[in-house]
């Protein structure tokens, strides 16, 4: 995954970002709710592949599971 997804503090603040592009994985998160499909992110960002797009997905499930939720 570290091949496809990468995170240097001198490229967008350090955020995890598809490899050889500066589209993050939060931006491919916000594709999909606001309620664009895979084959529509595809087509708008040729760059990207349906594996780059689905480990973007598995990355950020990744994060979240290593997440503390505190509830106030």
């Amino acid at each position: 995954m570290r091949h496809y997804i990468t995170s240097n503090p001198k490229v967008l603040g350090g955020k995890p970002v598809i490899s050889g592009t500066r589209i993050t994985v939060d931006f491919i998160l916000e594709l999909f709710a606001g309620g664009m499909k895979e084959e529509e992110i595809l087509k708008e960002y040729p760059r990207l592949t349906r594996g780059v797009v689905r480990l973007a997905l598995e990355y950020a499930s990744r994060s979240l599971k290593r997440e503390e939720i505190f509830i106030r």
